[in-house]
C-alpha cells in the first residue's frame, strides 16, 4: 500500500457551473462511496490524481482521502478525461477494508524480446489486463510475461501465468490467449488484369455498308432482268 494522502474538501455546490469554477483553480468533482458509507460530493487537486494514475500502480494505488478529520483508504475506480485535452474531469473513489478480499484489473507485461520477433515475426497482445481477487495490499503494480522463447505461432495463455496462488485468486478464463508471436504481414501486389480488348466497331460498321451494297447491287440486277423480259415481249 502507498503511503500517500489526498486532501479532499467536501463540496456543497453540484452542476455544470460549480464543477466548471473547480476545474478553473485545477481541482476536479469527485465522490466517495463504499460498504458502509454515505456518499460524498468531494473536490480534490488534479495533479494529486493524476500523479496517482501515472504512477506503477496506477488506478489499483490504495491510499488515503483525507476530508476534514476523516480519513477513509480508498482506490481510484473510475475517473473522466476530457476527450480533446485529455486532462481529468471527475474521479470516483471506492473505500477500501484492507482485511477484506476485492476485485483488481491487474496490467499483463511482456518482459523480453521473443525469438520469433527476432527472426522476423510480431508481438501480438490480444489481453492486456487480467481480473484477480486478492487483499488490497496483495495486489501486484503488474503480472510479467517472458517472451524471450516464443516462437512464430507460439502463443501464452491466462494459465500459464506466474501468479502466486496463496495469495492471488484468478478470475479471468484460463484460456484466454494474453500475447502471440504472428508472421509478419506482407502486402501482396494487386493483380493486373489485362484490359479486355474492345470490339473493332469500324470493322462492323464497314461489314454492314459492304453488304448494304450487295444488297443495293443484287437489285440493280434484278430491274436489269425485268427491264430485258419487257423488252422480248
Amino acid at each position: 500500500m502507498a503511503d500517500i494522502t489526498v486532501q479532499a474538501v467536501e463540496r456543497q455546490g453540484v452542476g455544470k457551473g460549480p464543477n466548471r469554477r473547480l476545474r478553473t483553480q485545477g481541482k476536479i468533482p469527485a465522490v466517495l462511496y463504499g460498504p458502509g458509507l454515505e456518499t460524498l460530493s468531494v473536490s480534490v487537486e488534479s495533479r494529486d490524481v493524476d500523479q496517482i494514475l501515472c504512477s506503477d500502480t496506477g488506478h489499483n494505488t490504495i491510499f488515503k482521502l483525507q476530508v476534514g478529520s476523516n480519513s477513509t483508504d480508498v482506490l481510484i475506480r473510475d475517473y473522466q478525461l476530457d476527450p480533446v485535452k485529455g486532462t481529468l474531469l471527475h474521479a470516483d473513489f471506492h473505500a477500501v477494508a484492507l482485511d477484506q478480499k476485492m476485485t483488481f484489473a491487474v496490467p499483463v507485461q511482456p518482459v523480453g524480446t521473443a525469438s520469433g520477433v527476432t527472426a522476423g515475426g510480431v508481438l501480438d497482445i490480444a489481453l492486456r489486463e487480467i481480473e484477480l481477487e486478492c487483499f488490497p495490499s496483495d495486489v501486484p503494480d503488474h503480472i510479467p510475461v517472458d517472451v524471450t522463447e516464443l516462437e512464430i505461432g507460439d502463443s501464452v495463455r491466462v494459465e500459464a501465468l506466474q501468479i502466486d496462488l496463496s495469495k492471488l485468486s484468478l478470475l479471468s478464463d484460463p484460456n484466454l490467449v494474453i500475447l502471440s508471436i504472428v508472421p509478419p504481414h506482407i502486402e501482396e501486389e494487386p493483380e493486373i488484369i489485362p484490359e479486355e480488348e474492345e470490339l473493332e466497331e469500324p470493322e462492323l460498321i464497314k461489314k454492314g455498308k459492304a453488304e448494304e451494297g450487295e444488297e443495293e447491287g443484287e437489285k440493280v440486277e434484278e430491274g436489269k432482268e425485268e427491264e430485258a423480259e419487257r423488252g422480248k415481249e
